[in-house]
């Protein structure tokens, strides 16, 4: 993989303007996940021309309410009209602190509320974190990174009263005995509050490195899962797969003890998306052979649709034929961007 710096951190500059949402904040500003995921696949020749195309959607940045500081910062978790406080908030302590020490303090503040803004916050995170890990620090770089923990904050939002139900062998067990919800009406969080139960698959690891395997394996049933499910919510059902990844990509700039909790927050979040946007039925599975990964993320750049962009990019990361079929039915069920 290659990063065009320059473009990058151009693209940034330019997104650092708006909100971290649009529509009214009723939906997700997804433009700086998908340059960093461009420019990270070698596409920034494409960045600005599919940003002048998203960027009449975008929003202006959000009014201040009130600073959040290091005392008060309880009182405004979760709450979205502060994004812009939580924003400012995060940029001040990066600008005086190591970015891995911020992060390794809020990451176990954060994790038990990533399912709020239907886990685009923690996704955001997990793309700043692997362009910064992976190509270096900038200024830009580091700005994003402390708009997205800012944006996770305000859209805080945990899961209670999920009760265990029976353990499964492997991921691929685990998201099939994944029970769907009641009523397959309504938004994510109304969806959210039905679900009653997940199955037990990730419960019983304690080491670190487990965690990380089984997280990877995670990420790859996910991502193969929609190649047969997809139809369910061709939008929703890709946070199944991108949610996870963005966790799995942060672990290497987190202390290992939080390693294992970040595992356990995935499997909710994941299961949980599983349940909210099930199909009555899988369609069969029909693999594409011969494809490569640059083609993957081309049709997925061509398509030019925010959420299979980034599934592609997801897709490319866990490799292989399946992931790749299931990147290019993203691309067959999702309404395409107009440039």
């Amino acid at each position: 993989m290659t990063n065009d710096t320059g473009v990058l951190e151009e693209a940034l500059e330019r997104l650092h303007a708006s909100g971290p949402e649009i529509d009214e904040w009723r939906l997700t500003n997804h433009a700086p996940m998908v340059v960093e995921a461009l420019t990270t696949h070698g596409q920034s020749a494409a960045v600005h021309r599919w940003l002048d195309a998203y960027q009449v959607r975008l929003d202006d940045f959000p009014a201040l309410v009130s600073p959040v500081t290091d005392a008060n910062w309880l009182t405004a978790l979760g709450d979205p009209r502060r994004g812009a406080d939580w924003i400012g908030y995060f940029l001040r302590a990066i600008e005086e602190r190591p970015w891995r020490d911020v992060l390794a303090e809020w990451w176990p503040r954060l994790l038990p509320g990533m399912y709020g803004g239907s886990t685009h916050p923690v996704i955001r995170v997990g793309h700043a974190v692997r362009v910064i890990t992976e190509s270096g620090e900038t200024g830009p770089r580091l700005t994003e990174l402390a708009h997205g923990l800012g944006y996770w904050a305000a859209r805080h939002h945990p899961v209670s009263g999920v009760a265990p139900l029976g353990g499964a062998p492997d991921a691929d067990g685990a998201l099939d005995a994944v029970p769907p919800i009641g009523d397959l009406q309504g938004g994510f969080q109304a969806r959210l509050a039905q679900v009653g139960g997940l199955p037990v698959w990730s419960a019983d690891v304690t080491d670190p490195d487990e965690a990380r395997r089984r997280l990877t394996d995670l990420v790859a049933a996910a991502t193969h899962r929609y190649a047969t499910h997809g139809h369910g919510n061709e939008t929703m059902l890709v946070h199944a797969a991108t949610a996870p990844n963005a966790v799995l990509r942060a672990l290497p700039a987190l202390p290992r003890a939080l390693w294992v909790p970040s595992l356990h927050a995935a499997w909710t979040a994941t299961a949980a998306v599983t349940a909210m946007y099930a199909p009555a039925e899988p369609v069969p599975y029909t693999p594409v052979t011969g494809t490569t990964p640059e083609e993957v993320l081309e049709r997925a750049l061509a398509h030019g649709d925010e959420h299979v962009i980034k599934f592609a990019d997801t897709a490319v990361a866990v490799g292989g034929e399946r992931a790749f079929t299931a990147a290019l039915r993203a691309v067959e069920l999702s309404e395409p961007l107009s440039y």
